[in-house]
């Protein structure tokens, strides 16, 4: 069983995702600081600076008004937070249009390296050898001239 794991943790795939997976955390960073810091500002300019992530509707219990998400949370009443799904949702749209973006410059890469393969002239072939038949017919003659009887 243990070699069995071993193997399965050395192939290629096991490892690519790994390493994607590391690499999408990393990334998942960025996307949070660009998403908060930069383009939440932005849709604050267009909304007349209201901030979503701390939107929400207590539904039961008691919140102070004017808090944060935070704070409401932590009170214990039941709240719906729609500002954070909100902000989810935008945190998805742009994963996804940098990802799309990611894999089509990719592509791009590609397609381009197998246009320049395909165009690239060939080598030239190397003469074929002997067929089997050739080289049978061949031995075929020498045994016969090393047998041949000498008068």
């Amino acid at each position: 069983m243990l070699k069995d794991f071993r193997d399965f943790i050395a192939r290629g795939n096991v490892m690519d995702m790994a390493v994607g997976i590391i690499v999408g955390a990393a990334f998942t960073a960025i996307v949070k600081s660009m998403v908060a810091d930069l383009i939440n500002p932005i849709i604050g300019l267009f909304t007349g600076g209201v901030d979503f992530t701390d939107r929400f509707i207590v539904l039961s219990g008691a919140v102070p008004v004017n808090t944060s998400l935070e704070v409401a949370r932590e009170s214990g009443a039941a709240i719906f937070a729609y500002g954070s799904f909100i902000m989810a949702v935008i945190n998805f749209l742009i994963i996804a249009w940098v990802v799309f973006m990611l894999v089509r410059g990719v592509n791009k890469v590609k397609d381009a390296a197998q246009r320049e393969e395909e165009a690239a002239p060939e080598a030239p072939a190397e003469p074929a050898g002997p067929t089997q038949e050739e080289l049978l017919a061949e031995i075929r003659d020498l045994l016969k001239t090393r047998d041949a009887p000498t008068a």
